[in-house]
């Protein structure tokens, strides 16, 4: 027996020494683990891990442990005394961080930290599902967001010299997505053990987090060249030198600057498409708990829908690995019609499989369209102003799913209405989306070079 357990041990040990070489030489591939990008890959990862097992917590608390009924009036709840602050916070988290470009590191650790020190916190509350829960929720969620924040203003810091900025972010997005699909069944199992246990698991996740965050390269605190951002849309493009750097600004320091209507056009798109996803996350949670489709029981329903946006996800990051910097309003623009496409479908012919396909679509659309807005944003906006304008234009995509997800919330548990609404807002963004395309023409080019 002690002969036999060794072998395991060692062949075991062999399988997560092999897992892990093999996973560190895919996540530096191309540069990456020179530049620094790599850890920033495996950093993302744990996060994605840590906030599921946490949304694992709060689902089967809020959502699966009640009835129907009451369980729409705890989300209701729930978005109230945590979205509601959040939406007053959210403008203020980009800003902020924005003014603290020199500690971009310390920010990323402190808010894995806060997260750690909530996950313990709620494990010893989530049982008795007080009150008490939601503003350590909302806590959460505000670290969260800080953290998504930071990210996206540090990718291009680190993106390998011959990687294109909207590929490195579709590998960040891929690592998080992966370690969300593993985290979800951990979560799970963790919590047969008990309802407090995957906040446990969420907890050593996070401790770990705060340790990598500070063994990124120190370029992430690098501040040269940069200058705020306001997302406000100009025809008039912002002077450049002769070898496509900012030009010096002749103007005082608070002037604004504009990051063009090409950029605004994505924003406006890939926000409708944000905001689709809060939608379909909770109207139909409570749609398919209320009326099951297709002889199912609810879970698996749900379980069938979470499948099919999370390979939506996937398959859009991947298909982002590909994508090209030219042409990026097109593809914006064909998927905001690809998923008002699908909803309208839906909505048509409401059953599980055209349900199962506004996931999916959903899933791609909003994926490879927030890669091509990166492109864009790439393409269109100096180094001196970009990670300003990441920081912004994160902050309102969080505020376009909360507003998605506040819209599932409100309106009647009816498939074809709900989906009905959805395919109507889409079609106005979808309409306004052309027009803006149409007056201000595609326009393709080397992206701006970076200057620190």
């Amino acid at each position: 027996m002690v002969r036999g357990a060794s072998a395991a041990g060692l062949t075991t040990g062999r399988v997560v020494h092999g897992t892990g070489r093999r996973i560190r030489k895919a996540t530096s591939a191309d540069g990456a683990g020179e530049s620094g990008l790599a850890k920033l890959i495996e950093l993302h990862a744990l996060n994605s891990f840590g906030d599921m097992l946490i949304t694992v917590a709060l689902a089967s608390t809020i959502f699966f442990s009640v009835p129907t009924g009451e369980a729409r009036g705890r989300v209701a709840l729930y978005l109230v005394i945590t979205m509601a602050p959040f939406a007053l916070l959210a403008p203020v988290i980009g800003p902020l961080l924005d003014r603290v470009p020199h500690g971009r590191r310390a920010a990323m650790a402190m808010s894995m930290l806060g997260r750690a020190v909530l996950a313990w916190t709620m494990a010893g509350t989530i049982t008795s599902g007080n009150l008490a829960l939601y503003p350590l929720a909302l806590g959460c969620l505000v670290a969260s967001k800080a953290y998504g924040v930071v990210r996206s203003v540090v990718v291009p810091r680190l993106k390998p010299a011959r990687v294109t900025l909207v590929k490195a972010n579709s590998r960040v997005t891929l690592a998080g997505l992966l370690a969300t699909g593993i985290a979800a069944p951990v979560g799970g199992l963790l919590h047969l053990l008990g309802p407090s246990w995957p906040l446990r698991g969420a907890f050593l996740v996070f401790v770990i987090g705060t340790l990598m965050a500070f063994h990124l390269p120190h370029q992430v605190d690098s501040a040269k060249g940069e200058e705020r951002a306001v997302l406000h849309a100009s025809p008039t493009p912002l002077p450049e030198l002769a070898d496509g750097s900012a030009a010096p600004a002749k103007r005082p320091k608070a002037s604004l600057r504009t990051v063009g209507p090409a950029v605004m056009l994505g924003l406006r798109a890939v926000a409708a498409l944000r905001g689709l996803s809060g939608f379909l996350m909770l109207f139909l949670a409570f749609l398919l708990r209320a009326e099951p489709v297709g002889g199912l029981a609810p879970t698996a329903a749900l379980g069938l829908v979470a499948v099919a946006a999370g390979v939506g996800n996937a398959l859009g990051s991947v298909l982002g690995s590909w994508l090209r910097t030219r042409g990026s309003e097109v593809t914006i623009t064909s998927m905001l019609l690809l998923a008002t496409t699908a909803a309208a479908a839906s909505a048509l012919w409401y059953g599980l499989v055209t349900m199962l396909v506004v996931a999916a679509v959903a899933g791609v659309a909003g994926s490879l369209a927030k890669l091509a807005l990166d492109a864009l944003i790439q393409r269109d906006v100096p180094e001196a102003v970009r990670t300003s304008t990441f920081a912004r234009s994160e902050t309102l995509m969080q505020l376009s799913w909360v507003a998605g997800g506040t819209l599932g919330i409100l309106l009647p548990l009816n498939g074809t209405l709900g989906l009905s609404i959805a395919a109507a807002i889409l079609a106005t963004v979808l309409l306004w989306t052309v027009v803006a395309l149409l007056r201000s023409g595609v326009r393709s080019g080397a992206p701006h070079p970076r200057v620190a």
